[in-house]
């Protein structure tokens, strides 16, 4: 398949972000890379969105100062922290100006998040109903469990994060054994045979060398970073990468530099720059340069394009650090993530990382790639170091889930689970750009961000969706740019293909369809009908003859 110039241009104006998926047969022993493109939509929203979402920040924010003013002066109680009378010559503990948004626009919509979950984040769960007396200053309970609220929100992928079930008897044998907790770190006598199991496993699943386990997903990212660059190196990151990732690159003290997200040519100029270049003032040549990418970016749901991010680190002999949190064990033909998904040599990622608290069911994360690389951090990371250890029955949940991905327990449950999910992805996703709404990533991405933009509809989205029993995670400013505030669905294999019928089509989707037009939020320019088709309950999505047949409606 080829991409001509004016399909290039045809695709831009339609708000479409190009990347080339390069797929890698082999042929007498012969790498053939065979260019493909990817479309992922990034389509811009309507001026008239724009104006009334600053227009919104505007207004709450003059009503902001107006309430600071009456809190000054006593007219108004305030709730918010505040020096005490005494220390008023010191240096503020609590700066009033950084506070004024969490006090005067976020507690306004407080109740939207933190939500208490009472039950296992599967496909359904049981929620705390608490009501506010004082606008979302303070909570209290009711006393009410909402059950059955139907989970578009938690990074259950595979449908491994459930109540106890017979399938998890190895678990419970390993609890029995080991006890919960570890009380040691690995340097020390923090170091089980649970660990190198499920170390060895990890490296043979992801094709390596040699793998690391963790306790923390996020200490993942910010406690090895800084093992592996410091003063004198190099980083280039993109500019949506997860805080985790942020933070490691703060604390190293290496030089950082972003580029733009999953933009080639920015990364290339920066790359460029470096090896001509060299260090500000000295102008010596960095000791090392490293380049970190994520898998998925969890906020925009785009994969990142990475077989150009490997031509250029092997052009320029950079060195690569890709988080898989959200795409190992979710991406793939056999789930082992965006490499595979791309068709590349294993050895073409330096340094490969990931959690386990997606598709895994579990928590923790890993650092996998070269023996020397992971020797070195068994020596070098303040994870080991200093950080208690995984306890033995969250690495045997690991050790179980990776043998169900890997066909290793003697069934294809884990193949089917993949499979499923990336029906359901492709399905749920194709309905929500049916309807009209502007939806960003790729159609392989299980994270699905839909864009709501103004902060007073997000709040109300959030809240129509749980009267309706359908928890959504909604996320604004500052984890999103100001304009582009959303809702994000997660998409998971435990939607069966009776929830597909039953549940997602005449509850998610209808609900969403419904409070789209409620809310007015279908802003997308490429709306291909208003009232879109739902399948009868005969239509199975578990059978790919049947997917494919709706797919290829869907299209039409």
């Amino acid at each position: 398949m080829q991409l001509y110039n004016s399909d290039i241009l045809q695709a831009s104006q339609k708000g479409f972000f190009v990347c080339w998926l390069n797929q890698v047969s082999e042929q007498n022993g012969k790498s053939h890379i065979h260019p493909k493109p990817i479309l992922e939509p990034f389509e811009e929203a309507p001026l008239h969105a724009l104006v009334f979402t600053y227009m919104g920040y505007g207004i709450g924010t003059l009503f902001g100062y107006f309430r600071d003013f009456m809190r000054y002066w006593g007219i108004e109680k305030c709730n918010a922290a505040v020096e005490r009378e005494e220390q008023k010559d010191f240096v503020p503990l609590y700066q009033d100006f950084e506070n004024f948004f969490t006090r005067n626009l976020y507690m306004r919509i407080r109740d939207n998040w933190n939500r208490p979950i009472c039950s296992a984040p599967a496909s359904y769960f049981d929620l705390l109903e608490r009501v506010s007396d004082d606008y979302n200053w303070t909570f209290r309970f009711t006393g009410r469990v909402i059950k059955d609220v139907i989970n578009m929100g938690s990074y259950n992928f595979l449908g491994l994060t459930v109540k106890y079930n017979e399938s998890m008897r190895t678990v419970k044998d390993v609890l029995e054994t080991y006890g919960v907790g570890v009380a040691s770190t690995r340097h020390e006598m923090g170091t089980l045979d649970k660990h190198k199991e499920l170390e060895d496993l990890l490296a043979k699943f992801l094709s390596v060398e040699a793998a690391m386990i963790f306790g923390m997903g996020f200490a993942t990212n910010s406690t090895n970073i800084p093992a592996l660059v410091g003063k004198g190196c190099l980083i280039l990151s993109d500019e949506l990468n997860h805080s985790s990732i942020i933070l490691g690159a703060r604390l190293s003290g290496a030089t950082i530099v972003t580029f733009k997200h999953n933009n080639m040519q920015s990364l290339e100029k920066h790359l460029r720059d470096a090896i001509i270049y060299g260090q500000p003032r000295t102008r010596r040549a960095w000791k090392k340069i490293l380049i970190l990418v994520e898998g998925i970016y969890s906020m925009e749901g785009s994969i990142v394009n990475l077989p150009q991010v490997v031509a250029l680190k092997k052009k320029y002999k950079a060195y690569l650090y890709m988080d898989e949190a959200h795409s190992i064990g979710a991406v793939g033909p056999t789930g082992r993530g965006i490499r595979e998904l791309f068709g590349l040599n294993p050895d073409d990622i330096d340094v490969y990382m990931g959690t386990f608290s997606k598709s895994f069911g579990a928590a923790g994360g890993y650092i996998a790639g070269k023996k020397e690389l992971v020797d070195y951090l068994r020596i070098h990371s303040h994870s080991a170091t200093y950080a208690t250890s995984m306890s033995a029955p969250i690495a045997q949940q690991i050790i179980r889930s990776l043998k169900l991905i890997m066909g290793q327990d003697g069934t294809t449950e884990g193949l089917k689970k993949i499979q499923k999910l990336a029906r359901n992805i492709k399905y749920f996703r194709q309905r929500l750009k049916q309807m009209g709404f502007i939806i960003y990533g790729n159609d392989s991405s299980p994270v699905v961000p839909m864009l709501l933009y103004m902060p007073s509809k997000v709040a109300a989205f959030a809240r129509l969706m749980l009267e309706r029993k359908i928890g959504v995670v909604v996320v604004g400013f500052p984890a999103t740019p100001l304009t582009e505030a959303r809702v994000r669905f997660c998409v998971s294999s435990a939607h069966t293909q009776e929830m597909l019928d039953k549940a997602m089509s005449l509850q998610v989707l209808e609900a969403t369809d419904e409070i789209g037009d409620l809310l007015q939020v279908k802003y997308s320019r490429h709306r291909k009908s208003v009232h879109p088709v739902f399948y009868d309950e005969e239509t199975s999505f578990d059978d790919e003859a049947s997917f494919k047949e709706m797919s290829f409606e869907l299209e039409d």
